[in-house]
């Protein structure tokens, strides 16, 4: 939906006042309406014209999916210019109710355990975009229970964050402006494949959002042979930019840090882990390795994992493993390819 004042303007010029303008937003917002024939707080004529001359959501819905055990939704969305992104919705089992959020349309980066790299046509969103996936995706959880709300926003779906920087911290602002959802900078996580730019730039921003790198290999090598990116931001230079993040900010970053079977998870790998991650600023997130049918690569079971988290531990390392959710769907991690 449009920033507040953009219907400021189509208000005055339609002869009504800008109140109406707040009526919109909070009913979008907070009841969780996408449809101007359900805010019935508006005019008859006024709702016609908004419909006509102002579409409620620059995106629509194509497909839902909801996978097995009804904790996950998966969205497809097709934008104005034909081209689609995904997003999904997700209820833990501690009652969180986190979203995942596209940015692009596709990604360039490559990585080799991602699906979503091997899109063809790819554009950055814009952040009124990226923001109607929120707003869609809040309609979907206020339609199951009204008193439900959105806990979390990851921006790990398609794209590359820092590849679309502005829109994207543009569409943070607007989530968290009281005039809208209001949401909570600390609710929500920026996930990059280490764009060092992007990494410095926010340090700047004075937006306590939480920052999530891609890291998947604790040695330079290594990560340029599943990540190309990594050629252009060494280890070295990206270690460098974190630790200047967290000095400059005071703030927590993660390590994701999938899991390949025979890859990444050697008892050497995780010494090599600890020894750039026992910082109190620095957590790792292990991630269980999402099948994408795409190549070659496998999973760690689940006693590698287990055995590897525990490495870590020893070693004075906070970590965690990732709960997967939509793995049926093709929802989880790395598995977004419009499908």
């Amino acid at each position: 939906m449009r920033p507040i004042e953009h219907y400021f303007r189509f208000l005055t010029d339609f002869g009504q006042p800008k109140y109406r303008a707040t009526q919109i937003i909070e009913a979008v917002c907070k009841k969780g309406i996408i449809d101007y024939d359900n805010i019935k707080v508006l005019p008859l004529n006024l709702r016609q014209e908004l419909k006509k001359k102002l579409p409620l959501l620059s995106l629509k819905p194509k497909k839902s999916v909801i996978s097995q055990d009804g904790k996950t939704e998966k969205i497809l969305f097709s934008l104005s210019d034909g081209l689609t992104i995904e997003a999904v919705l997700m209820e833990f089992e501690d009652g969180r109710h986190s979203i995942c959020l596209s940015c692009q349309t596709g990604c360039v980066l490559g990585c080799r355990f991602c699906a979503t790299g091997t899109l063809v046509k790819m554009r950055s969103l814009e952040a009124e975009e990226i923001f109607d996936q929120v707003v869609f995706l809040n309609s979907r959880l206020k339609a199951k229970d009204a008193s439900l709300e959105i806990t979390n926003i990851v921006y790990m779906g398609m794209g590359e964050p820092f590849n679309n920087y502005q829109n994207v911290i543009d569409s943070i602002r607007m989530l968290c402006s009281s005039k809208y959802f209001g949401f909570s900078p600390r609710r929500i996580t920026i996930s990059t494949a280490g764009i060092i730019p992007g990494i410095e730039r926010l340090a700047l921003e004075q937006l306590p959002v939480n920052l999530a790198v891609s890291l998947h290999a604790a040695d330079q090598q290594l990560r340029c042979q599943i990540m190309p990116i990594a050629k252009a931001y060494p280890l070295e230079s990206l270690l460098s930019a974190v630790k200047k993040y967290s000095q400059a900010t005071g703030r927590r970053v993660s390590f994701e840090y999938i899991m390949l079977k025979n890859v990444n998870d050697s008892e050497r790998d995780a010494e090599k882990l600890a020894s750039i991650a026992k910082d109190k600023l620095l957590h790792v997130n292990l991630i269980p390795y999402n099948d994408t049918g795409l190549n070659s690569l496998g999973g760690s079971d689940l006693s590698r994992i287990r055995s590897f988290k525990l490495a870590l531990q020893k070693k004075g390392v906070n970590v965690t493993v990732r709960t997967s959710l939509g793995g049926d769907i093709a929802a989880a991690c790395g598995q977004l390819a419009n499908i």
